[in-house]
């Protein structure tokens, strides 16, 4: 099944107006069980912050993190690249509607962008499972960090990750060139690209995989079959959203043994 269209139709809806951006982004972080690990790490590194600080938002699709990270701190410079030229002109558009001047977005290919040393803090949300050169990827990623600077990572594992059928070996998602890594897998491919210190966890364990079916797998398949149903999606959420939100905090306040996705920190020396 391919996740893109669904996700530009519903771009495409909710960038008629700034507000109804908002709202979207709003919704993106309450949905995405992703996004509440991201917002966890982020705010932890986010603390120990001082003075400007460089981020690299690396394949930042509609903008949601940007626009999350560059709201904790006016000191924070964001650069948000993604391959994708339509993306980015409609969030350099939105973002200078709402005044946000500390966020530039471009478009950049992650396997042959460089700027040596000229971020503090990288983060790569769900890109690495759609790119097949990773480990030049990680490997442009420790050039672009400063010294102490850190990567964090959110991507699929090998443990059922892009909800991958095990009787057919399909991914969920089309536009994916692996189904997920394995967690020694990714920790050695961030060594071999220069990264000494690397940390890694699973996430979407139980609930979350749970959680994951109910607000984004069936909504999805629901779409696929036709646009129609985008007039009852808001009821269906009205239902199902309370019992999501509780499995998308259990899962990311619990420590998982195995999990269908994976949240990865490397530090550049």
């Amino acid at each position: 099944m391919h996740y893109d269209p669904i996700k530009d139709t519903v771009g495409k809806f909710f960038n008629t107006a700034p507000g109804l951006r908002k709202l979207f982004y709003r919704l993106l972080d309450l949905l995405l069980l992703r996004s509440w690990h991201i917002h966890k790490e982020f705010n932890a590194w986010h603390k120990e912050q001082k003075g400007i600080t460089r981020i690299l938002d690396a394949g930042s699709g509609f903008g949601q993190y940007s626009y999350y990270m560059s709201g904790k701190s006016n000191s924070y410079s964001i650069l948000s690249v993604d391959v994708k030229e339509d993306y980015m002109a409609d969030c350099n558009s939105f973002f200078k509607k709402i005044g946000r001047t500390n966020v530039l977005f471009r478009t950049e290919d992650l396997t042959t962008f460089n700027h040596p040393q000229g971020f503090d803090f990288i983060l790569c949300v769900d890109v690495m499972e759609h790119i097949l050169e990773d480990v030049e990827v990680f490997k442009n990623f420790n050039i672009d960090l400063k010294s102490g600077g850190m990567v964090l990572i959110s991507t699929p594992s090998d443990k059922g990750g892009s909800d991958v059928d095990h009787n057919d070996g399909e991914s969920f998602i089309g536009e994916h060139v692996r189904d997920g890594y394995n967690i020694d897998e990714i920790k050695e491919k961030l060594n071999r690209a220069g990264f000494n210190k690397v940390e890694a966890r699973y996430s979407y364990g139980t609930p979350g995989k749970i959680a994951w079916r109910f607000s984004m797998k069936y909504p999805i398949q629901l779409l696929n079959v036709s646009k129609l149903f985008f007039v009852i999606i808001p009821f269906y959420y009205l239902i199902t959203y309370p019992f999501c939100f509780v499995l998308n905090w259990m899962d990311t306040n619990q420590t998982h043994a195995e999990g269908t996705g994976l949240i990865v920190k490397a530090w550049k020396d």
